[in-house]
């Protein structure tokens, strides 16, 4: 039997932080990591051994090759360049809204840049439906025994972060908005896991499907703007008209702005005309500064929740509940979010918590006008076009990332149950590009039906192509780690994934994770009358609500004989992988690459260990 060192791959999850010099912690952290680890997998030494052994599960029998030699190990493997798989979920409704899901691979197409692709790999997933089967459940004790009197719990597949825009949002929004979600919550599916944050970080509550806690967590949130008393300023200038001001050197909203300074500070006295034009562009850089830093709070936190979903497993969306916000001078800051999100595959939705709402000329009655007669009419105007503004970085994020944004409409209900929850079916399809250039441009994705009905079709908006890279290894390495953070299904190898527990104490737990590989059913090359192949297989482990935890990648070497892949080889090999654990659920991932042919498999399971 050939003992095989692994590595470690651990990631600590981020912190969602309360404060501006949090996020900033939580930046240098990551960018520490960054030095020595791959984007979401670091590798070090572990004191764990697990065991490579011609050994099926229990039940089968196997003959060891006669020379150990013809297994062996190596630290890096060398790996040819895979054409990247795109894979694409997509989700057909009918007119109602109702998801579809009687559909075949041959009834869609997709176009890459415009063309049109060949799709080779298809299935229809109903989420929430997998559960582990007897044969993946855990064995326990000494005697190896299948587990039983227990129900395996639900893969957690689907992960929505709740992000409240409590720096933005009034308080009557703001109520409205918590108790629709609450209402929404409790109808969550065992599958899924909620998280809430807020952008002002006084409400945070990571991914958990306590419905409890998520319940408090709401009761938590209230309106936390950062600058300014909500008391009307003089002159009154929005945070709109302080961009028109100051960046765009609009004069016909100085010009208003200076009459009102003119009569609310110098009772309409032309001769102080100058000093009341100073004082308006003096307070239009006041509310602009406001404005940023609460834009920017937003959008900080809104990169930090992208950056803390992108070590999740399966689907992640993001729901943005917000009145809205601008972003003026900050088109950088926005793409960076978008492009974060795309390259993780996560979902960015928006709910403008305002619902249907009407401007009314001159604000509402609470405030009484206190500038000059002569400029309210077209204050009135910039009122409406910032009311247009606000709801534009809403639309435009989740445009950009592929979901879907709520507005004009006051069920609210409504609006969580069609940014949040998971259709009924959806597809998977998979294409390898065409002709594809490895300099890391964005792809754009369309996906349409052969025979259109009155159906709608969401999908993925696009994708980036891998960089050219001198280290072939390292396109492998990233092609491994995406498979790791996801939930799909691949079967391109004859791998299956079995677990095992013994409970060593009532406190801790040695779990193992079998793949056991049909070996006559792999690609060989022959080289120096040896069978070559080469097999990376990742292990990853997520506690029951998808946080990372710990992983191990091995290297399986095989220079096989004829006469033992011939002979010696039926019942395959089970490579294994073992973990200290402590009594719980935990999500297991499995992925497994070949170098010969660059195929991939990809499963998970899950474990209750009592």
């Amino acid at each position: 039997m050939a003992v095989f060192p692994t590595r470690s791959l651990k990631v600590p999850p981020a912190r969602i932080g309360p404060t501006i010099r949090d996020r900033k912690a939580l930046c240098a952290g990551v960018a520490l990591l960054s030095c020595f680890c791959l984007p979401r997998i670091c590798l070090g030494q572990t004191t764990a051994q697990p065991s490579v052994s011609p050994a099926p599960p229990a039940g089968s029998q196997t003959t060891a090759p006669s020379n150990s030699s013809e297994i062996a190990t190596r630290d890096e493997p060398t790996f040819k360049v895979n054409v990247k798989l795109v894979l694409v979920r997509a989700v057909v409704r009918d007119s109602q809204g109702k998801a579809i899901g009687n559909l075949h691979k041959e009834d869609f197409q997709i176009f890459d840049k415009g063309k049109l692709q060949i799709v080779t790999q298809f299935s229809m997933e109903q989420p929430g439906s997998r559960l582990v089967s007897e044969q993946k459940s855990s064995e326990s004790g000494s005697s190896s025994e299948t587990s039983r009197g227990t129900n395996p719990p639900a893969i957690p597949e689907h992960f929505i972060a709740y992000l409240f825009d409590d720096v933005h949002l009034n308080f009557g929004d703001l109520a409205q908005v918590r108790s629709a979600a609450d209402r929404h919550l409790a109808s969550m599916r065992p599958s899924d896991r909620a998280a809430v944050f807020s952008t002002s970080g006084q409400a945070v509550l990571d991914f958990t499907d306590d419905r409890e806690q998520l319940r408090q967590t709401l009761l938590r949130l209230q309106p936390r703007p950062v600058t300014g008393s909500g008391l009307q300023g003089c002159p009154d200038i929005s945070y709109y008209m302080a961009d028109l001001i100051v960046n765009r050197h609009d004069s016909q909203a100085l010009n208003a702005a200076t009459l009102d300074a003119l009569v609310c500070q110098f009772q309409g006295d032309t001769k102080f005309l100058s000093a009341a034009q100073a004082v308006a562009e003096a307070t239009a850089s006041q509310q602009l500064v406001a404005g940023e830093t609460e834009s920017r709070l937003a959008l900080g936190v809104l990169k930090d929740v992208v950056r803390r979903m992108s070590i999740l497993p399966g689907q992640r969306s993001i729901v943005l509940v917000s009145p809205g916000f601008q972003t003026p001078q900050m088109e950088y800051d926005f793409m960076d979010i978008v492009d974060r999100a795309l390259r993780s595959d996560i979902v960015v939705n928006a709910i403008d918590a305002r619902g249907l709402y009407t401007v009314v000329p001159g604000g509402d009655i609470s405030q009484q006008p206190n500038g000059s007669p002569l400029t309210q009419g077209i204050k009135n105007l910039y009122q409406m076009d910032s009311a247009t503004a606000d709801a534009f970085i809403l639309g435009d994020l989740a445009n950009s990332t592929g979901g879907f944004f709520f507005h004009n409409n006051n069920d609210l209900l409504e609006g969580f149950r069609r940014v949040a929850e998971m259709p009924e079916y959806y597809y998977v399809l998979g294409f390898s590009p065409q002709d594809m250039k490895p300099d890391g441009s964005f792809h754009t994705l369309k996906v349409k039906l052969a025979n259109p009905e009155k159906w709608a079709v969401d999908a993925r908006r696009g994708y980036y192509a891998a960089k050219r890279t001198t280290d072939p290894s390292e396109e492998a390495k990233r092609e491994i780690e995406d498979e790791l953070f996801s939930q799909e299904e691949l079967h391109g190898l004859p791998v299956d994934l079995h677990t095992q527990f013994f409970k060593s104490s009532d406190a801790g737990a040695r779990l193992s994770v079998l793949a056991h590989v049909d070996v006559k059913h792999l690609a060989f090359h022959k080289n120096d009358g040896r069978n070559r192949n080469d097999l990376t297989i990742v292990s990853g482990l997520f506690d029951r609500n998808g946080t990372y935890i710990t992983g191990t990648e091995k290297i399986l070497e095989m220079r096989l004989r004829d006469e033992t892949l011939e002979n010696k080889l039926n019942s395959g090999i089970t490579v294994k992988t073992s973990f200290d654990v402590k009594p719980g659920n935990y999500l297991v991932r499995l992925v497994v690459r070949d170098a010969e042919k660059q195929l991939m498999s990809a499963e998970s399971g899950v474990v209750q260990i009592p």
